[in-house]
């Protein structure tokens, strides 16, 4: 045991020292089971313990509807769910198509590297998502970044790339809706920058779906089905159940299926998913309700909550920004002993210095869950 040990130790003695290096920036990750009331969660809407979407599958098994897909869409694991949902979706967003991925990860990873070309532009928000930034990694074009939510910025760039005689596509990355400060783009004037410039436009819609919009249908909601935008909707958040839609010209979704490396050569996503999925869709038309709800929750908690510190956003995603890393890892294990489930959030995945509590509001908390974590707050934040 002890030579396997040192053996071990020698041939990882790299990582161990990389996670000691985490250790002592108070920047280890580890995971933890759910516990006490959710203000972490992105089930923004309690739509994953929905009994519809229980009902849903329930009934799907019973119709033979299979588990596992059993290989890639592009050999046997194209199953008529997918199929179904891929319609009804690009129906329901008034899309031309709709392309299921089982990850919204997966989705962006394969908008960014496959469908700019060599020879294009990519202007990208500054604090768009690790998978935006994992599919710019593997492009081809040339990848700038923009200000954060400044459309001037965008335009700036794009006018900068044409005066030196470039000619390839512009394409403009950004996020509807951004997950650590809960603050949003404006998608009219992004979408006057990217008629100046003939741009196409890129979107993740992956925390608005479901909450904002006419039935859910986002904040760019008015830009589908034109041809220079192309949204990707995750529904593993808002919408309870998993895997991401992208949707966008019926072109999009075929080069994709042609060319999108992580669309071919990945297992099709569970048909049993594409069944709850179709519901949830039905549920965001049908329990306008859970909107309701939920904006009226976010109101009350930005009324407690911003004595503490917590940044009214507009939107279900409060930060509450305190800077130092060992700091807030003290006060998110403090309420997290008091019962509420609030994470700490470090860089890399913020700015450096503004690490912070992501307090996430959804319908698995009540108003009187948002007083009691106000109180909590106070005592940890002295």
């Amino acid at each position: 045991m002890a030579d396997s040990t040192t053996r071990t130790g020698s041939l990882w003695s790299a990582h161990v020292a990389g996670l000691a290096g985490l250790g002592e920036k108070a920047r280890l990750r580890s995971l933890a089971p759910r516990r006490g009331i959710d203000f972490a969660s992105n089930d923004y809407l309690a739509m994953s313990s929905s009994p519809r979407l229980a009902a849903a599958v329930q009934e799907a098994i019973a119709r033979g509807v299979p588990l596992g897909s059993g290989g890639s869409r592009l050999l046997r694991g194209n199953d008529p769910e997918h199929e179904l949902l891929e319609e009804e979706a690009a129906r329901f967003f008034g899309s031309e198509s709709a392309l299921f991925f089982s990850a919204g990860y997966a989705a962006n990873v394969a908008l960014l590297s496959t469908l700019p070309q060599r020879g294009d532009l990519i202007v990208h928000d500054e604090l768009v998502h690790a998978s935006m930034h994992e599919g710019l990694r593997l492009t081809r074009a040339t990848a700038v970044s923009a200000a954060h939510n400044d459309p001037q910025s965008f335009d700036d760039a794009a006018r900068e790339w044409r005066a030196k005689g470039n000619s390839g596509r512009i394409w403009l990355a950004f996020e509807t809706l951004y997950s650590m400060d809960g603050d949003m783009a404006d998608v009219a004037a992004m979408a006057q920058v990217a008629e100046r410039h003939d741009a196409i436009m890129l979107i993740d819609e992956a925390h608005a779906t479901g909450v904002f919009g006419p039935d859910g249908r986002g904040i760019a909601a008015t830009l589908d089905g034109r041809p220079d935008t192309v949204v990707l909707r995750t529904c593993g958040k808002a919408m309870g159940c998993e895997g991401a839609l992208v949707l966008g010209p019926k072109v999009v979704r075929d080069f994709l299926v042609n060319r999108g490396r992580p669309f071919i050569f990945s297992t099709a996503p569970s048909p049993l998913v594409c069944a709850a999925v179709r519901e949830a869709i039905r549920i965001m038309a049908d329990e306008p309700q859970r909107r309701e709800a939920l904006r009226t929750l976010v109101a009350h908690a930005e009324r407690v909550l911003a004595p503490h510190g917590a940044l009214p956003s507009g939107s279900q995603i409060l930060p509450l920004i305190l800077h130092e890393d060992a700091r807030t890892m003290a006060v998110a294990a403090s309420l997290q002993a008091k019962g509420f489930d609030v994470r700490g959030i470090r860089p890399p995945t913020v700015p450096q210095g503004t690490s912070r509590l992501r307090i996430s509001l959804t319908l698995n908390a009540t108003s009187e869950d948002v007083d009691a974590l106000g109180m909590a707050l106070s005592e940890a934040l002295r």
